[in-house]
């Protein structure tokens, strides 16, 4: 694509012979004329097959994972029990090995309101070997339920890895779409990076915390295999003070534990991790960001470590967006751009994903860091040393789809569309990743938005003409 002021008529041929995709003539970029079917988003009901409780007792339910460390040399492995606590343990052994070794942590347990939780576990398995695979058991002494998991390649500028993108899921029938859709991409996501607003429990009356529950035996049949990088949204705060919950995050403080300490941070809430080669930074939309507080320090002193010599693609995850076209939610994430801005511009951040806003869409590589509120320049300029933004909130939630935007379509715009899906991040090697959006009504391999990505720190050139739209 050319300049910012181009004009936009192409055709779009979608894949399967079935939907013709024609983008509008706008002042930014495409606008997708592709028109979901309207339904009502509708939660499944609490007996559905996807949220089936394990047989045995006092099974193992919920199972979860996530990068236990800096590098991905130790993996959080988290369930729950129903019965009884049991043991925190996990029995662990490489495929090359059948010698078990054994993990220990600890449980904690939580009310909210009338809800009590199961006992939920917690358990750290470090010193793993890189690019291994993994089995591991959980529910010892009791009904035992046997997983695996693939670590990552050891941290280097060449190492290719290839990233999922799902936010906003919830637990609609749209939600197992989406899953679903995930699964079968023939792509082959390895981890998610999940940019928050998980069960969406917090929509029933009271925060009805068995939502979480159900949340979490739906979403087991992903999580307990590949890591979840897991964001805080806007639904994980659940501050409730009308019916004296007045501590934030506490059942996904409870239920979601992160490595941040790894990386110096003093809140889960932001942190950051290594990841074959990639830097990846999680920030809190959600939690105090002004000049002087724990997550700006945080900050200001670890865009600095990033070595892109050693993990070229820098990836941020937040949940509310900064560039969003849409009329939902339209400017809420204004205060922490003008905020974090030119330091993504500064150190040259590949792009940001965010969720939040319940449909997709694409950015130009545009930046606003000239505006400084007196000088009137407030309008984004086209900028190859800013990220490219991604709103990917469109996993299915009850609160169903964003289909209100803005008109015409803002030139930082690239591609925008009101439907639910997901995206793969595909790294190539130090130079090159394949980024792609897929709906979930095409079938698994069709990319309805794809971008080659050119890394500017290896490969300082305008990758403006590498946007593709399919």
């Amino acid at each position: 694509m050319g300049s910012l002021g181009f004009n936009c008529a192409v055709v779009v041929a979608m894949v399967l012979g079935l939907i013709v995709n024609v983008p509008e003539l706008c002042n930014g970029g495409k606008t997708s004329t592709f028109v979901r079917k309207v339904e009502k988003t509708v939660d499944m009901p609490l007996d559905s097959d996807v949220f089936a409780v394990p047989s045995g007792y006092n099974a193992p339910q919920q199972v979860h994972l996530t990068q236990g460390d800096l590098v991905g040399k130790a993996v959080i492995v988290s369930w729950v029990t129903e019965d009884e606590p049991g043991l925190s343990v996990v029995h662990y052994w490489s495929e090359k090995s059948t010698q078990k070794k054994v993990a220990k942590g600890k449980f904690v347990t939580y009310r909210y309101f009338n809800y009590t939780s199961g006992f939920i576990h917690h358990c750290t398995i470090r010193g793993l070997e890189f690019n291994t695979k993994y089995y591991y058991e959980v529910g010892i002494g009791n009904t035992t339920r046997q997983f695996w998991f693939i670590t990552p390649p050891e941290v280097g500028p060449d190492v290719p890895y290839t990233f999922g993108l799902i936010g906003d899921l919830g637990q609609s029938f749209d939600s197992n779409k989406t899953l679903t859709h995930y699964e079968m991409n023939p792509r082959e996501g390895q981890t998610v990076l999940f940019v928050g607003d998980l069960s969406y429990a917090d929509n029933y009356p009271n925060h009805d915390n068995v939502r979480w529950d159900t949340w979490g035996r739906f979403v087991e049949r992903s999580t307990a295999y590949q890591p979840w990088i897991w964001t805080a949204g806007n639904h994980e705060i659940d501050f409730a003070p009308e019916i004296g919950e007045t501590k934030p995050f506490k059942p996904y403080s409870h239920r979601y534990h992160v490595p941040y300490k790894a990386s110096q941070s003093t809140s889960p809430f932001w942190y950051s991790i290594k990841r074959a080669s990639a830097h990846i930074i999680v920030l809190s939309s959600y939690s105090a960001y002004g000049k002087y507080t724990p997550q700006y320090k945080w900050l200001e002193e670890e865009l600095p470590k990033v070595n892109r010599t050693e993990t070229p693609w820098l990836i941020v995850l937040m949940h509310s967006p900064w560039y969003n076209s849409y009329n939902y939610h339209y400017m809420e994430g204004e205060t922490m751009r003008v905020m974090y801005e030119p330091w993504f511009v500064k150190y040259k951040v590949d792009v940001v994903f965010a969720g939040h806003v319940h449909a997709y869409e694409r950015s130009e590589r545009v930046s606003n860091v000239a505006y400084n509120v007196v000088n009137g320049l407030c309008t984004p300029v086209r900028d190859q040393s800013a990220p490219v933004y991604i709103t990917i909130g469109d996993g299915g939630n009850l609160e169903g789809l964003a289909t209100n935007m803005t008109y015409p379509q803002p030139e930082y715009s690239a591609y925008r569309e009101a439907s639910f899906g997901h995206a793969i991040f595909d790294i190539k090697n130090r130079t090159h990743a394949h980024y792609s959006w897929h709906r979930n009504q095409d079938g698994y391999a069709v990319e309805a938005d794809s971008l080659w990505f050119f890394n500017r720190f290896w490969h300082p050139v305008d990758d403006s003409t590498s946007q593709t739209t399919n």
